[in-house]
């Protein structure tokens, strides 16, 4: 009988270590290999096919002045590729980006590239404030209108160097260098909890193993 119990308590620790693996490994890759995010271009502005759930948001957009860019792809290691829509507003130096989030819920972010090397980034969702001065901000206001959140990033840009072309080629390089530089401190701060849960089940996984061989 007790060992049915140490073999059904083992099984059960075994399924929920590959449980924890499933939902967590690819956020500790994430964390430990941000750079190696994959960011290309996708398709040009006149050829962009948003879903219907983003048209209304990207209606908008065209109303206070935004110009449509192009898409482009964001491709983690061992995640699936996902489409942004990227707009620009040349004159105020601002790129605005469309994305589908978790339960296809349409999402919005603006983002300004700062000189010499740093980002503005305001998103019409929750997420957690960054700042380092003078060279990252990064927050959300939760469910606000594209007029609302242009203008707190605009708000948001007073005493900072905006840069860069504010085009398709533009806003695909500042993807690439957000990965490769300063969003790499956040995307880590987002994805620890994930490392942490992959140790857990690594620590799992190899206490049963090496409980099976003491026996």
């Amino acid at each position: 009988m007790n060992v049915l119990v140490q073999l059904a308590t083992a099984v059960a620790g075994l399924g929920l270590a590959v449980m924890l693996l499933v939902l967590n490994f690819w956020r500790a890759i994430l964390f430990l290999f941000p750079s190696r995010v994959r960011v290309e271009p996708d398709a040009p502005g006149d050829q962009m096919e948003l879903p219907a759930e983003l048209v209304p948001v990207a209606e908008q957009l065209r109303a206070i002045g935004f110009i449509p860019l192009g898409s482009h792809e964001e491709k983690p290691l061992l995640r699936r590729t996902s489409v942004s829509y990227d707009y620009a507003h040349p004159a105020e130096r601002v790129f605005a980006t469309l994305h589908m989030g978790p339960h296809d819920t349409p999402r919005l972010y603006l983002l300004t590239p700062l000189a010499p090397e740093g980002f503005v980034i305001t998103a019409g969702y929750r997420r957690p404030a960054l700042d380092i001065p003078g060279r990252y901000r990064s927050g959300g206001l939760e469910d606000a209108s594209p007029e609302r959140l242009f203008r707190a990033h605009l708000k948001r840009l007073d005493g900072l160097s905006p840069t860069g072309e504010f085009t398709w080629e533009g806003r695909v390089e500042a993807g690439r260098s957000w990965y490769r530089g300063l969003g790499q401190r956040e995307i880590r701060r987002q994805n620890l909890p994930g490392l942490l849960w992959t140790v857990a089940a690594l620590a799992i996984v190899a206490s049963a193993f090496l409980g099976g061989r003491a026996r």
